[in-house]
C-alpha cells in the first residue's frame, strides 16, 4: 500500500479541480487571488482558539504535485481539457502565503491565514488548508481548556485509540502539546514530532498473569525507576492498593526505588483517589503519585479539583482527540480580492441574508491592540493591506456591527499578527520546534484577561474593523443592493 502521507496533492474537492479547468479554459488561469482562512465561531462556546496546524500545510505546499497516475485518472473522468491536464504536470504552488504563526490566539472572523496566488494555485490548496488548520487548532484549543482546568497538575493525552483515523491520532497529539499537554501515548508523536510520549500498563497486564500481586511485582522488576501500577482491574481498595504496597515493598524498596505512580481508570475519582492516597501515605509512600484517566475533560476535572481529589496526574483520551464536546472548527476559506495585470486590487464581498456569513473584504492586516502597563491583549483592529496603525497617538475603534459602542485607546501598542510564509512559492519562514510553538502559546494566552478565558459566558473580546475597510465593505453592501 501506498505511504498517503507522501502526497496529499489529490485530497481536495472536486470543485477545485473542475473550477481550475474552468478558469483555465476561459484563460484565467494567470489571475491574481486573495483568500482569506477564518472561523466563525468558538468551540465549546469558548472565548478564543489557538492556531495549530501551519507546519502541516507548509510541508504540503513544498510538496504539491500530480503525479503520472494522477493525470491520467483526471483524464479518465473525460470532463477536463487536455491542455489543462498538460498543465498540472508542471504545477506547483508560486504564490504567496501569511499566516498567524502556530500557538498565536485568535478570534472568530479575522485571518487566520491569507494567500495571494495565481487563482487556480489559490482555490487549489483551499481543502487541505482548511482540514489542516481546523483540526489542529480545534484539538490545541481543547487541550488548553484541560490543561488550564487541571490547574497546573501534569495532563497526558490519552487518546490515539479513540482518534478518527491514525492521522487525527498522529497531528491531534501534536496539537495538545501545542495546545499545554504535557506528553501523549503516541509513540509516533515522539518519534516524529518530539512529543514526549508516556504509558504504563493495560489491564491485560494484570490479567496475563495467574494473580494481581505477581502482575505487579513483574512490573517493579522489569521498570523499578518508572513503576506506575494500575490498581482497578479487579478492586482498588481491597486487592489494588494493598497489591501495590506490597510490590513496592517487596521489590522496589529494597533495590533502592520509589514508586513513581499508580493510576484510577475507573469508579468514582475523587472518592478512590482519597482513599487511594491515604493508604498509600500510610504505608510511608507519601511520594507516590496518583494518576487519573477514564473519559475525562475540562469539566470533570474542574469538578475533581472542586472535590479536592487526590489526582496528581491527568490522562485524557477520547474527550480530547475528538474534542467531543463540541467536534468542528467551522474555517472556511473566502475569496475577498482579485488583482489585475497592474498590480490593482479589487475587492470582492460574498452577501447572505444569514449576517455572520457576510465576509470582509479586500487584502487586509491585523493588527493585536496591547496595554501598554499590563501587556493585556484589549482588541483585534483588521484593517486594509495599505494602513500603519500609528501606535504614539489615541485609537478610535468601533464594534462593525453595532457601530455607536466605540471606544479611544491610548497607552497602547500594536503587533501585526500576520507574517509571511510563502513569497512567489518560496518559503520565506523560519520553523519554530515544536518546543517554541507550545511555549508561544502558553505566552499568548497570557495575554488574555482572565474573564476571555472563562470557560462559561466568556468576555468578548473585540475583533473591529478599521474605519477605511469598514467604509469599503458597507460601499460594497450597499452597491449589490442597488
Amino acid at each position: 500500500m501506498k505511504n498517503i502521507r507522501s502526497n496529499y496533492t489529490m485530497l481536495c474537492d472536486f470543485y477545485e479541480l473542475t473550477m481550475a479547468n474552468g478558469y483555465f479554459v476561459k484563460g484565467m488561469k494567470d489571475k491574481i487571488a486573495y483568500f482569506d482562512v477564518f472561523f466563525r465561531t468558538f468551540p465549546d462556546q469558548g472565548g478564543f482558539v489557538i492556531a495549530a496546524g501551519l507546519e502541516e500545510v507548509i510541508k504540503y505546499i513544498q510538496n504539491i504535485h500530480f503525479t503520472a497516475d494522477d493525470i491520467e485518472f483526471l483524464r479518465s473522468k473525460k470532463i477536463f481539457n487536455e491542455e489543462f491536464l498538460k498543465y498540472l504536470e508542471n504545477f506547483k504552488f508560486t504564490g504567496d502565503i501569511y499566516a498567524v504563526p502556530e500557538g498565536t490566539v485568535v478570534f472568530a472572523n479575522e485571518p487566520m491565514m491569507i494567500v495571494r496566488a495565481p487563482v487556480i494555485e489559490a482555490q487549489f490548496i483551499e481543502t487541505y488548508v482548511l482540514t489542516s488548520l481546523n483540526y489542529q487548532s480545534l484539538i490545541a484549543t481543547k487541550a488548553n481548556r484541560v490543561v488550564r482546568a487541571s490547574e497546573g497538575k501534569v495532563v497526558s493525552e490519552f487518546g490515539a485509540r479513540r482518534a478518527h483515523g491514525p492521522e487525527s491520532a498522529l497531528l491531534g497529539a501534536r496539537a495538545a502539546y501545542i495546545g499545554g499537554c504535557d506528553s501523549s501515548s503516541n509513540t509516533l508523536a515522539d518519534r516524529d514530532f518530539g512529543v514526549p510520549s508516556s504509558g504504563t500498563m493495560a489491564h491485560s497486564w494484570v490479567e496475563m498473569f495467574d494473580d494481581e500481586l505477581s502482575a505487579f511485582k513483574a512490573y517493579c522488576e522489569i521498570y523499578p525507576e518508572n513503576t506506575v501500577l494500575l490498581v482497578d482491574t479487579y478492586n482498588i481498595e481491597k486487592s489494588g492498593i494493598p497489591n501495590a504496597i506490597k510490590a513496592f515493598n517487596e521489590v522496589l524498596v529494597p533495590k533502592g526505588y520509589r514508586p513513581k505512580g499508580i493510576r484510577i481508570d475507573s469508579g468514582d475519582i475523587a472518592y478512590e483517589s482519597k482513599r487511594a492516597r491515604k493508604m498509600l501515605d500510610e504505608a510511608g509512600f507519601q511520594d507516590c503519585k496518583i494518576v487519573a484517566s477514564n473519559s475525562l475533560d475540562e469539566y470533570l476535572i474542574t469538578d475533581l479539583i472542586l472535590q479536592n481529589a487526590s489526582v496528581d496526574f491527568f490522562g485524557v483520551g477520547e474527550r480530547l482527540i475528538t474534542s467531543k464536546s463540541s467536534p468542528v472548527l467551522d474555517g472556511v476559506y473566502k475569496l475577498v480580492a482579485v488583482e489585475d495585470e497592474e498590480g490593482n486590487i479589487t475587492p470582492k464581498i460574498k452577501i447572505s441574508e444569514n449576517i455572520g456569513k457576510i465576509t470582509t473584504p479586500h487584502y487586509k492586516k491585523v493588527y493585536r491592540l496591547y496595554d501598554r502597563e499590563t501587556n493585556k491583549a484589549l482588541a483585534d483592529l483588521i484593517t486594509v493591506y495599505d494602513e500603519v496603525i500609528d501606535d504614539t497617538k489615541p485609537l478610535l475603534i468601533f464594534d462593525p456591527i453595532a457601530t455607536w459602542k466605540q471606544k479611544t485607546l491610548t497607552n497602547f501598542y500594536a503587533r501585526e499578527l500576520l507574517v509571511p510564509i510563502f513569497k512567489g512559492g518560496e518559503l520565506v519562514y523560519q520553523l519554530p520546534t515544536l518546543e517554541e510553538i507550545k511555549d508561544y502559546a502558553q505566552k499568548e494566552v497570557d495575554t488574555l484577561w482572565e474573564e476571555v478565558k472563562r470557560f462559561e459566558n466568556p468576555h468578548r473580546y473585540y475583533v473591529d474593523l478599521s474605519q477605511k475597510l469598514w467604509d469599503i465593505k458597507n460601499e460594497l453592501l450597499f452597491a449589490q443592493k442597488r
